[in-house]
C-alpha cells in the first residue's frame, strides 16, 4: 500500500534551496503547487523549474522573490512577467534534449511534482496527458509527490510508473484543466489553405494547437492515410482519426498509433486518450529525437513564428531581446522533417501583427533569437501565399518572401533589406 498524504504534508519534504521539477501542461499538479506556494513564508531560495504549465502559478508573484525563482525551459503567459520582474530564468534547451539536463545531472533535482491516474491492480500508475521530461525527472530526483486523480486519463506508452517510484501521494478528483480554441479567421483559414495544399496523402504531421494548425487540420478531411508524429496535439485531430483520415498506417516509426509527447484541450480529448491504445504517449527525447522522427516518409513540420527575415531566419522564441516562449520543438520536427524523404517543414505565420506591424522583415529585431535557420527552413506560408525557400538564392529568398508579406508593406520591406547590404 503506498503512503497517502495530504497536499500541505506532502509538500514539507520541499527545503530552502531546494530545486522542484513541475509538470508541464494540463497535467501541472495544482494541489501540491499551490500547497507549495502556501510555504514561502518559510521557504527561501526555491528553484521551481517547468515547460509551460497550465492554471495558477502562485510561486511566480514577485513578491515571492525570497522563496521562489521560476527557471522556464519554455515560457507561457503564466510566468513570463518574472524575466522582467527578476524572480525568473529561462534556461534554452531543445525539447529532444531537456532529460538530458536531468539524466546528465546537468541539472539536478531535489523534488518532482508529478500527476498520475489512479494505480491499477498492479500498482502501476499513468502520467496521463503529460510525458515530456517527467521520467527523467523522476528517475533523477531525490524525492517524488505525486498528485493521484481519478480524472487523469490513463494513456499508453512511456508514462507508466509504478507506485514504488513514487514516495508521496496525494489523492483528489478534479478536471483536468481544458484548453478551447475559437473558429480561425478569414486569415487563419487562408493560411490553413495554402498548408493543406503542401500536404501530400501518406504524410505524417507534426503540429501544435491553436487556430492556424486548427485551419488546416479542417482541410484534410479527404486526404488518405495520414500519420501523427507530434510534440503535442488537440482536438482537431479526433474527427480526422474517427474518419480514419488519420490511421499512421504509412508512418515508419511506430506504424498504426499515433504519437505525442503532450496533449492539451477539452475534456473530449482527455475521455477520446483515455485507455485508447492508438494514442501512445512517450518522452520528449524520443517522441523530439530528429533521428527517430526523419524515418516517417513525408514527414511535414508546421510550426510558427514571430517574425522572419528576408533571407528565411525564424525568429519564434523572442520580440527583440526580450524573451516571449522558448525554443521548444520547433527545431527538432524543422531538422527531422527537413532529413525525411519527401519531407517538408514549414513556417506559417500571419503577415502582420494585429497592431498592423509586418512579421516578415529585413531583418530580425536587434537581439531577436535565431531558433530556426535560414539552412533549415523549406517553405513560409502566410495568407498571401507560399514562398519556398529550399535550395534557393538569397536574392531569390528576398523577392518570394516579399512576394508573400503583406500588400501595404512590400515596397518598404524590398527597399529597406537592400540598402542594409
Amino acid at each position: 500500500m503506498y503512503k497517502i498524504v495530504s497536499a500541505e504534508d506532502a509538500v514539507k519534504v520541499i527545503k530552502s534551496n531546494d530545486r522542484v521539477y513541475v509538470q508541464a501542461a494540463a497535467a501541472a499538479p495544482q494541489l501540491l503547487m499551490n500547497a507549495m506556494t502556501e510555504r514561502h513564508e518559510e521557504l527561501r531560495n526555491v528553484e521551481v523549474c517547468h515547460l509551460h504549465v497550465e492554471g495558477d502559478t502562485g510561486y511566480a508573484n514577485p513578491e515571492l522573490r525570497d522563496s521562489f525563482h521560476v527557471n522556464s525551459f519554455f515560457i507561457g503567459n503564466n510566468v513570463r512577467h518574472t524575466l522582467t520582474a527578476g524572480n525568473g530564468s529561462y534556461t534554452p534547451v531543445f525539447l529532444s534534449e531537456l532529460p538530458l539536463l536531468f539524466k546528465r545531472n546537468i541539472i539536478p533535482l531535489d523534488v518532482a511534482l508529478i500527476h498520475v491516474s489512479v494505480p491499477d491492480k498492479h500498482g502501476y500508475c499513468s502520467l496521463g496527458v503529460s510525458v515530456e521530461a517527467c521520467l527523467a525527472a523522476i528517475d533523477n530526483a531525490k524525492t517524488v509527490i505525486a498528485q493521484v486523480n481519478e480524472q487523469m486519463p490513463r494513456t499508453h506508452g512511456d508514462g507508466i510508473i509504478h507506485i514504488t517510484e513514487i514516495d508521496l501521494f496525494v489523492e483528489c478528483n478534479e478536471p483536468i484543466p481544458t484548453h478551447l480554441y475559437g473558429n480561425p479567421s478569414v486569415i487563419e483559414n487562408k493560411i490553413g489553405d495554402y498548408v493543406a495544399s503542401l500536404i501530400e496523402d501518406r504524410s505524417t504531421l507534426q503540429m501544435g494547437i491553436g487556430a492556424i494548425p486548427n485551419a488546416v487540420l479542417s482541410r484534410l478531411t479527404n486526404h488518405k492515410d495520414l500519420g501523427l508524429h507530434t510534440e503535442m496535439f488537440s482536438d482537431g485531430v479526433i474527427d480526422l482519426i474517427l474518419k480514419n483520415v488519420i490511421n499512421g498506417n504509412f508512418k515508419g516509426v511506430n506504424p498504426g498509433r499515433t504519437l505525442s509527447t503532450f496533449l492539451i484541450g477539452s475534456k473530449r480529448l482527455y475521455d477520446y486518450v483515455d485507455d485508447n491504445p492508438f494514442v501512445e504517449m512517450r518522452a520528449s527525447d524520443y517522441v523530439n529525437d530528429v533521428s527517430v522522427i526523419k524515418q516517417n516518409p513525408k514527414m511535414v513540420a508546421i510550426n510558427s513564428a514571430i517574425e522572419v527575415d528576408l533571407t528565411g531566419q525564424v525568429c519564434a522564441d523572442s520580440i527583440g531581446a526580450k524573451m516571449y516562449s522558448g525554443v521548444g520543438g520547433q527545431m527538432d520536427y524543422i531538422r527531422g522533417a527537413s532529413l525525411s524523404d519527401g519531407g517538408k517543414a514549414i513556417i506559417a505565420l500571419p503577415s502582420i501583427t494585429k497592431k498592423g506591424v509586418s512579421r516578415i522583415v529585413p531583418s530580425l529585431k536587434p537581439g531577436a533569437g535565431v531558433v530556426t535557420t535560414r539552412a533549415h527552413v523549406h517553405h513560409v506560408v502566410t495568407e498571401y501565399g507560399i514562398a519556398n525557400l529550399y535550395g534557393k538564392t538569397i536574392q531569390e529568398r528576398v523577392k518570394a518572401l516579399v512576394g508573400i508579406a503583406h500588400p501595404d508593406h512590400r515596397e518598404s520591406i524590398d527597399k529597406t533589406y537592400y540598402e542594409l547590404i
